[in-house]
């Protein structure tokens, strides 16, 4: 079956021959048609195009059956790619939030058992049936706004048979709902409790035992450490990047929120998919950051509900740097996955334009969660993730009305949900 939209006002994000990422200058561009048109055969995007192009034969040849949709006034954008969260949780923490608005510091809650050991705790008693339908529940909420691919991170467990009962959970997730989902465990999220002083026995534990049991259950697809002031160190990353990379576990960093840590330059010595977080980024991380592999990913969200200070996006972008911005749900730092707020963040304390919060939520988002090649844009042959809009003026009103709900429809994998 052939799904066929017309008069699209604006159809957003199209590219006639698909980028990995777009870096600098280039983050302000983007390829926009209006009254368009957009095919899909079943799961992929077939043809765009103006609306004065359309070849009405073509379009039902190999079917009978073309549901048609007019979108008269409205916009079309590929779905949000969603590059780092934590939605597998058992429980709010909204306490702890009211010791952020009385002063305490995200190290000082930390320090009192509150923070991940408090999610620890709590993942460490649930179910793995107590963790899915709450967290299934999430992506619903999140598919409704616009998103079709999450990362979701384990690190909630911060023991061997907690870690797994995350991933499992999360692969549940992979087979059960339409959003296309990447796993990354993150054992090295924090020291848990019983480890206190001994840390470096903490990441043996992950070295020796949890990594080996989380690739013999092909759980995961990338690993992840908080490598950041009172966290884990350079070394200790180095250490768990290097095991994890023996077993075909690609690097994701949380970097560089708390301090100049020294989490990118780590990240992109292993080839690290992306850094995220970057409150803490200067000369010499930016050098690191240029001619690598690696996505510098920024998480408004985290550091608006902390009121943390501000990663220097306009200086990685000047400097020639690709940005993607991601949600970082997760019950303590960024309880939301609305990623038009977050494009709204991005632009009003970050100082991004509107095309460049566009491309950080989708191409770029897309590459530090290593679907670039199916999802982020519309192009031919990519998955038919995207979503309409109500009727709007154009693409600067999607993160201008920051409060307002302007999805009416998302599709993904060809259908609308």
């Amino acid at each position: 079956m052939k799904t066929l939209i017309i008069n699209i006002k604006q159809l957003v994000q199209v590219e006639e021959e698909p980028r990995k990422w777009v870096a600098g200058a280039d983050m302000a561009k983007l390829g926009i048609i209006d009254d368009a048109y957009l095919l899909i055969n079943e799961d992929k995007i077939e043809a765009f195009g103006k609306m004065s192009n359309l070849n009405q034969d073509t379009i039902y040849e190999g079917t009978d059956t073309v549901k048609e949709i007019d979108a008269k006034g409205r916009l079309v954008l590929p779905a949000y790619c969603d590059s780092h969260t934590h939605i597998v949780y058992a429980g709010s923490r909204e306490i702890e939030y009211i010791d952020k608005i009385k002063g305490l510091s995200y190290e000082e809650i930390a320090k009192r058992g509150g923070g991940i050991l408090n999610s620890a705790e709590r993942i460490r008693k649930a179910s793995e049936e107590e963790l899915f339908d709450p967290a299934y529940a999430r992506l619903q909420e999140i598919a409704s706004l616009g998103t079709g691919a999450v990362e979701i991170k384990s690190g909630y467990g911060l023991d061997t048979a907690s870690e797994l009962k995350m991933l499992r959970v999360i692969k549940r997730l992979s087979e059960e709902t339409p959003l296309t989902i990447k796993s990354t465990f993150l054992g090295a999220h924090a020291v848990p409790v019983e480890y206190k002083g001994r840390q470096t026995e903490y990441v043996d534990l992950i070295i020796n035992e949890m990594i080996p049991a989380v690739a013999a259950e092909d759980l995961a697809d990338y690993i992840d450490v908080f490598c950041d002031k009172g966290f884990f160190t350079v070394e200790d990353t180095d250490r768990m990047l290097n095991a994890g990379m023996k077993y075909g576990l690609r690097a994701k960093i949380h970097a560089n929120e708390l301090d100049y840590s020294g989490g990118i330059q780590v990240g992109v010595k292993y080839n690290a998919l992306s850094v995220d977080h970057l409150e803490y980024v200067g000369d010499e991380e930016i050098a690191a950051l240029k001619g690598s592999e690696t996505m510098p990913t920024v998480l408004p969200g985290a550091a608006f509900f902390l009121n943390m200070p501000y990663s220097p996006v306009r200086k990685m972008i000047n400097a020639g740097l690709p940005v993607a911005l991601a949600s970082d749900f997760n019950p303590g730092s960024s309880p939301s996955g609305n990623m038009k707020f977050v494009m709204s963040l991005g632009c009003v304390n970050y100082k991004m334009l509107p095309e460049e919060v566009i491309n950080a939520t989708t191409i770029n988002s897309a590459y530090a969660m290593g679907v670039e090649e199916e999802l982020g844009s519309i192009a031919v042959g990519k998955k038919a993730n995207f979503y309409i809009t109500t009727p709007i003026t154009g693409i600067e009103y999607l993160p201008y009305a920051y409060g307002t709900d302007l999805v009416e429809a998302v599709f993904l994998n060809g259908e609308q949900i």
